[in-house]
């Protein structure tokens, strides 16, 4: 769900439990290393121009 761009963090939370942080840190264990900072780079990029995203 996390690296899905229509899946905000509030809805990971509300489905599973889980806290942004713990999303995070989940994602850096699943990933390879260039695959997390990719996807960390587009969640803050759209962050910051949609109210909604994660």
């Amino acid at each position: 769900m996390a690296l899905s761009d229509h899946v905000s963090f509030s809805d990971i939370r509300n489905l599973h439990g889980l806290r942004e942080a713990e999303v995070k840190l989940l994602m850096r264990k699943s990933l390879k290393a260039g695959s997390y900072r990719a996807w960390r780079k587009r969640v803050h990029d759209f962050g910051s121009r949609r109210a909604n995203y994660k």
